[in-house]
């Protein structure tokens, strides 16, 4: 599971969207919550915080939405 190291601000949908843009960016935001359930109450990230960033799996052209492809 790869790691992701928060800078001061962070806030899940941010990194979210940040890790996942080409897989559908924010909405992502529950998968990172689950995996790190520990910080599910931070509205934003002091620096430093490491979080565990699960595997997303890749949108195929039948996911993406028309307006996206």
């Amino acid at each position: 599971m790869r790691k992701y190291r928060t800078i001061m601000g962070d806030t899940f949908d941010m990194i979210a969207f940040r890790l996942w843009q080409s897989y559908g960016g924010e909405k992502n935001m529950s998968a990172l919550i689950e995996a790190n359930e520990q910080y599910a109450d931070y509205v934003a990230f002091p620096a430093g915080i490491v979080l565990n960033v699960p595997e997303i799996e890749e949108m195929t052209a039948q996911s993406i939405p028309p307006w996206r492809r």
